[in-house]
């Protein structure tokens, strides 16, 4: 069976079982097994109205929510091929991409998207709205409803596209093969960490569905059965998180340093014995990791994890988290020892969306702190010319859509180009070192990743949002810092962390932005990377004083 064929089955078996549901101020929606495969029997007789044909593209514009699901599997079900779109991107690179894929129909959750698009396209394909997919109709009955498409594995399902750190957005092209695999090896990890569990896998998600590593994480659930409960206000994030007691969920970086410096702050605030403890204990935890840990420190954390620690584990998250799942980025190590100190396992993924979003994965009987796991099952691994990563399997996308030449330069041989630096040890766990195209080469011919720097910079300064370094062809290293920091406070950083690097790493001045990177503002892409190369152009002038000021110094 196709993954489509075991996911139309799992939700059949779970008529009178709710598989998912929508955080509201005003209530849960939630709908059952039963319920759903409606609300996709719906959008499929749309579909059809239509008359779409098989390998059609067709956009699918809106934020996440249950009618987000069912459209999508509708259009796989019906051999289209989704073009998942990201509601909060600038209509104007939406419609780039549109055009770039040219699809015979626009679905958009409603009428603020839909216009937008077409004030930047008025030549537009068809533009339908939710509340038409999904209004009363004489949909056929879920037992008269034909079977999904078959999907040779060859076939395309999904055009994904990539964030464009550093320059135009590429469609990558993702096959029901590609999906099979990856969600029989996420269903393998999740066994793991489910082991000896009765009833559903209770799921938290708030990352978009456009994104390629949400959509394994929402097709994985709906393979398992599990309850996937979504938020639909980022504001509401960490009440709704607490609501739902999830087992585990997909994060991103940024989410847990929020978090790990929202429980620091509380706890300064509380004061007395609380905090007492709970900084003695960090001191031990972390002189543990070292290797010299003393008697003293194991009581310490003895009694925090009696006293401080389940308290936070509770109030942070609820009382069944086996673990959290972090990728995206990469994530701070002293922020995965973090979470780990409280017992609570961080397990990093590492994949591109070229690679159906998952190349490791960390098993959860074993996890290494600073490494993102091993390689998945089916897939080869190792280093290329300059310590890079390159891949093969049958994760690996077929090409960008439309871009024979770029397909060409991404595929060699087989093996896919990560663009990214790694290293493995000799248990096959797996870390990544930055970008290659990130390199900063000095004037001295010194190469240089700036990730490893600036997460040392981040950690030390609690303010600050981004720290990004530049120098390359310069004499030595400067960095932009945003956020709410003082210029005092970062010279202290620095100073903190300049001592530990070779004389060529060290951070020698820099500029302070009050405002920081974002979507809104064109600095970060949709799923929060920096665009490395267009904050050196918006910050040229300050970067050149930088080097005059020192240098005349």
């Amino acid at each position: 069976m196709s993954f489509l064929d075991d996911i139309f089955a799992r939700l059949e078996a779970a008529s009178d079982t709710v598989i998912l549901q929508e955080l509201h101020d005003g209530g849960t929606v939630a709908v059952s097994g039963r319920e759903f495969l409606d609300l996709v029997g719906k959008a499929r007789t749309f579909l059809a109205s239509r008359e779409l044909k098989k390998g059609d593209r067709v956009a699918l514009l809106a934020n996440n929510g249950i009618n987000w699901v069912a459209l999508d599997l509708a259009m796989m079900a019906e051999g289209l091929i989704v073009v998942p779109l990201y509601a909060r991107q600038a209509p104007a690179e939406l419609v780039a991409m549109m055009k770039d894929c040219s699809p015979e129909l626009i679905c958009c959750r409603d009428a603020t998207l839909r216009d937008g698009i077409l004030r930047d396209w008025p030549e537009a394909p068809p533009c339908c709205l939710f509340e038409d997919i999904f209004a009363k109709t004489d949909a056929v009955t879920r037992a008269g409803a034909p079977a999904p498409q078959q999907l040779a594995d060859s076939d395309p399902v999904t055009i994904i596209y990539t964030s464009g750190t550093s320059g135009e957005a590429k469609g990558v092209v993702l096959t029901a093969g590609n999906l099979g695999h990856m969600l029989g090896c996420t269903s393998g990890r999740l066994d793991l960490l489910m082991a000896g569990k009765a009833g559903q896998d209770r799921v938290f998600h708030y990352l978009p569905f456009c994104f390629a590593g949400s959509l394994i994480m929402l097709l994985s659930c709906l393979r398992r059965g599990s309850l996937l409960t979504l938020n639909t206000d980022l504001s509401k994030l960490a009440n709704e998180m607490r609501a739902a007691e999830p087992d585990y969920f997909l994060n991103v970086p940024a989410l847990l340093e929020r978090m790990r410096k929202a429980v620091d702050e509380q706890i300064w605030k509380t004061g007395g014995i609380v905090l007492s403890l709970y900084s003695k204990a960090k001191a031990a935890w972390m002189r543990r990791q070292e290797g010299h840990a003393s008697f003293a420190d194991s009581m310490w954390l003895s009694w925090a994890n009696t006293i401080v620690f389940p308290t936070i584990r509770k109030k942070m998250i609820g009382p069944n988290l086996k673990a959290l799942i972090c990728g995206s980025a990469p994530l701070n190590v002293e922020t995965q020892l973090y979470f780990m100190m409280l017992g609570i396992p961080v397990l990093q993924v590492y994949g591109l969306t070229e690679t159906t979003a998952i190349c490791t994965m960390d098993d959860p009987r074993q996890v290494k702190a600073g490494r993102v796991g091993p390689a998945i099952s089916g897939i080869e691994m190792k280093l290329g010319e300059s310590e890079e990563i390159i891949v093969r399997g049958p994760n690996v996308f077929p090409g960008y859509w439309n871009r024979p030449q770029e397909t060409a330069k991404a595929l060699r041989d087989g093996w896919f180009l990560t663009g990214d630096q790694g290293e493995v040890d000799a248990g096959g766990n797996w870390r990544i070192n930055g970008r290659i195209k990130n390199l900063i080469i000095l004037g001295s011919g010194h190469n240089i990743a700036p990730e490893p720097i600036e997460e040392k910079i981040l950690d030390n300064l609690p303010g600050a949002q981004h720290v990004v370094l530049m120098g390359n062809g310069r004499g030595y290293l400067s960095a932009i810092v945003t956020g709410s920091v003082t210029r005092e406070q970062t010279q202290t950083a620095l100073d903190d962390v300049n001592p530990g690097l070779p004389h060529y790493k060290q951070v020698r001045t820099f500029f302070v932005s009050a405002e920081p990177f974002s979507i809104e503002n064109g600095l970060l892409t949709a799923n929060g990377k920096l665009k490395r190369d267009l904050i050196a152009a918006r910050f040229k002038s300050e970067i050149e004083e930088m080097y005059e000021v020192k240098q005349a110094v």
